[in-house]
């Protein structure tokens, strides 16, 4: 056990009561609070790692064990002991829910906290969900009301999440959501007094924080000695947070970069519009959703819907084919093959300009923001302005993650279009169409992404009883190519230069292919000034070509990071990739 290799953390204690049976399967920061407020509420980070594991003496069931450092927490996150133990506290007083990763139980040593939690089995919710498109509205209905389920209850117990966003967004094996993550909750309501607490803290993730939420971190700052501070009511925050979900389950994109009129020109028009704004983002917004996804953004919190008016609204009470009459989903396979084939890139287009380009283009305009929104033809930007994903390193204390991860299975192979690299390939070095590799690779669903009409393997439907036999719990931001290390290797360098992505180029045996797998970390910023933090792993797939040579897979490892911007950050280089991706040989 112990420490990964290059850990500058304590090693994992040895009398822990069960049997760790996995690598690291998740890992991150601790908190994250508000970018407006960084000088003054630094964002807390702290070595966190989740492994699985099983009862000492039996081999199921398995669970998910969260490991938080305490050194770190204490003295580099300025996290206070006692926060830790209301985590602990107030994710058990919320279990046991359907649509809440179960608290099992929590123990510490000296230089350890480790929680047991259900596992979620199925993985990350928004890893299957389209950047910049999506989900059906079905997809979105079912996920949205679980999520309002997950919330009501906690809210029934006094406790507000106050983190809600993708990342805090699991499934189980049959597509249910598991809401995850209580590091940021709080109990605002004593049940037995029935009295009430505002709340002061500024944190969250700035595209799903609530406006009033910035304005108390503001106000605070500037009260003057003797004045009492003032809060916000996190009932209410979190029903902002949860009509942000939606919104990004509809569209594929969060409406803004953050709720601040001087910062966000979507922001900006939204409020100047009265909750009407020409961002053509909000044209994709079904039209009976409309009116709930306003009413729960109301800027005024007074005025803002209450659980209790979003279960009631129309849309909310629609009938869902998804749904079962407990809640459940009502056909895990259908549901899974949905949204895998949902799921494809587009190698025939241009990758188009981020929302975040255009909040930035906007912003200088007019300090008061004060001005008239630009015609539509005016929001999308050339093909060049998608390369500016961000190369500014954040200004915030970051882990320094260790990349222990486990690997998803194996992948198979398939028949690829010959190559057109020539600034990297000479043309003996083009692939040309493998039958074996297509064979290897006619079951694997994930692959399905890369195709010009994804679909799923129907031997696969007909076998598959669960969710996770058709979308896989690992994720999907992964790829094939049948290159060699030495011309794979500057393909995926160069993607990532044109992305603005600052990265060290590998040592000299890696380019020569030299060594048995290649790992390139970065952190950059998305497309909405958030975090993205991880690696791109080369290594060797463990299927052969019929030229005999064993083909290479390309895994992205997010260690923080939005799920949607992770997995638009594949996208785009996948495609600058697309001359040594391994697809079908008719996709586009």
């Amino acid at each position: 056990m112990g420490a990964p290799p290059g850990s500058q953390v304590a090693p994992l204690p040895d009398n822990l009561p069960f049997r760790l049976v996995s690598k690291t399967i998740g890992a991150g920061a601790y908190a994250s609070y508000a970018q407006p407020f960084r000088q003054q509420f630094p964002q807390l980070t702290t070595p966190l790692s989740i492994r699985k594991a099983v009862p000492r003496h039996t081999s199921h069931p398995v669970i998910a064990v969260k490991f938080i450092n305490k050194e770190h927490a204490f003295r580099a996150g300025r996290l206070r002991p006692k926060q830790l133990h209301i985590e602990l506290s107030l994710h058990r007083l919320v279990c046991p829910h359907d649509n809440i990763i179960r608290y099992l139980s929590h123990g510490e040593d000296a230089a350890w906290v480790w929680l047991c939690l259900e596992l979620a089995d199925g993985g990350d919710l928004f890893d299957k969900i389209e950047a910049d498109e999506g989900v059906g509205e079905d997809v979105a209905h079912f996920y949205f009301s679980q999520l309002c389920a997950a919330i009501a209850w906690c809210h029934g117990r006094g406790v507000a999440h106050r983190d809600i966003k993708p990342e805090n967004m699991l499934l189980d094996g049959e597509g249910n959501l598991k809401l995850a993550d209580f590091g940021l909750a709080t109990q605002y309501l004593d049940l037995k007094s029935g009295k009430r607490k505002s709340c002061g803290m500024v944190c969250g993730s700035p595209p799903y924080i609530a406006p009033e939420i910035l304005a108390v971190g503001t106000a605070n700052c500037k009260r003057k000695s003797g004045e009492e501070k003032v809060g916000y009511d996190p009932e209410v925050t979190d029903i902002w947070s949860c009509a942000i979900v939606l919104f990004v389950l509809l569209v594929g994109n969060t409406p803004w970069d953050s709720p601040v009129l001087g910062e966000s020109y979507e922001y900006h028009d939204y409020v100047k519009s009265k909750g009407k704004p020409q961002d053509e983002l909000w044209t994709r917004v079904p039209n009976a959703a409309l009116s709930l996804v306003r009413g729960m953004l109301r800027v005024e919190a007074e005025e803002r819907f209450t659980m209790a008016d979003v279960r009631k609204h129309p849309w909310f009470t629609r009938r869902n084919a998804h749904l079962n009459d407990k809640g459940k989903a009502a056909n895990p396979v259908g549901l899974a093959t949905q949204m895998l084939e949902a799921l494809h890139i587009d190698f025939s287009k241009e990758i188009p300009a981020s929302q975040s380009q255009r909040s930035k283009q906007s912003q200088g305009a007019d300090d008061a923001m004060d001005i008239d929104p630009p015609p539509p033809a005016q929001h999308q930007q050339e093909a060049e302005s998608w390369t500016r994903l961000a190369s500014t390193q954040p200004d915030t204390p970051v882990t320094e993650m260790t990349f222990d991860w486990e690997a998803p299975p194996r992948l198979g192979a398939t028949a690829s279009q010959p190559l057109t690299a020539h600034t990297i390939l000479t043309p003996s070095q083009m692939i040309v169409d493998d039958d074996l590799l297509l064979t290897q690779l006619s079951e694997d669903p994930s692959m399905s992404q890369f195709s010009a009409t994804p679909s799923v393997p129907l031997t696969l439907t007909q076998q598959a009883r669960q969710f996770k036999d058709i979308v896989p719990g690992h994720s999907l931001a992964r790829f094939m190519s049948a290159l060699t290390f030495p011309q794979l290797l500057p393909l995926v360098l160069s993607a990532l230069h044109r992305l603005n992505i600052p990265v060290t180029t590998p040592p000299p045996a890696a380019m020569e292919g030299r060594l048995p797998a290649v790992e390139i970390k970065f952190k950059t910023l998305d497309a909405r000034q958030q975090l993205l933090q991880g690696s791109v792993i080369v290594e060797p797939s463990g299927q052969m070509t019929q030229t005999g040579v064993e083909a290479l897979q390309v895994r992205f490892v997010k260690a923080k990071g939005d799920p949607v911007g992770w997995r638009r950050l594949f996208k785009q280089v996948a495609v600058l990739c697309k001359d040594g991706l391994m697809r079908p040989a008719k996709s586009s």
